[in-house]
């Protein structure tokens, strides 16, 4: 008579060795990391440097976001906008149209600001519309849309994100970065 191993025998001896050895590892680190000043020093240093290194690639996104903002808007401008009534508010409803499917993905934040952007520049009553955009537009959106309007200066709008009855007088157009 022959007695062989089964495998589920297999199967759970080696789990419960995993198993030992990740705990024995987390038991060997947490006392390491309570004892030994020299582990912790090391620990505290590889955090610091991992967030120094995330804040650096933050402010680096920043940097080519805003440079991206300045190139849509003058691309923009050099593209020109309408001067028709008719054509004005067909441009109108295209662009807020386009703006709002961009809005839902992420990645084209940017090109959705763009519209809202182009969609206010011929719109007759700035104001009236950004405070439209403030309760429907998602905030990093309009926080894009704030700073194209900021870097053309030429769009007459009050108080941008204020809401109503807001006294932050005063055109975005002063704002300079």
């Amino acid at each position: 008579m022959s007695s062989s191993v089964r495998p589920t025998t297999i199967v759970l001896a080696t789990l419960g060795a995993l198993t030992t050895g990740f705990l024995a590892y987390a038991v060997y680190f947490d006392h390491k990391r309570r004892t030994d000043p020299e582990f912790r020093k090391n620990l505290k240093r590889e955090s610091k440097r991992i967030a120094k290194v995330a804040k650096e690639e933050a402010e680096a996104q920043g940097a080519k976001q805003k440079r991206q903002i300045r190139e849509a808007v003058t691309e923009a401008i050099e593209e020109g906008f309408p001067t028709n009534v008719e054509e004005k508010e067909a441009y109108f409803m295209n662009e807020v149209g386009h703006g709002e499917v961009l809005c839902q993905n992420e990645s084209t934040h940017i090109e959705a600001g763009l519209c809202f952007y182009k969609a206010l520049k011929v719109y007759p009553q700035p104001g009236d519309l950004i405070t439209i955009y403030d309760k429907t537009v998602p905030k990093p959106v309009l926080d894009i849309v704030a700073e194209m309007v900021a870097f053309d200066g030429s769009i007459p709008v009050g108080s941008f994100g204020g809401g109503p009855g807001s006294d932050a007088g005063g055109s975005i157009g002063a704002v300079d970065d």
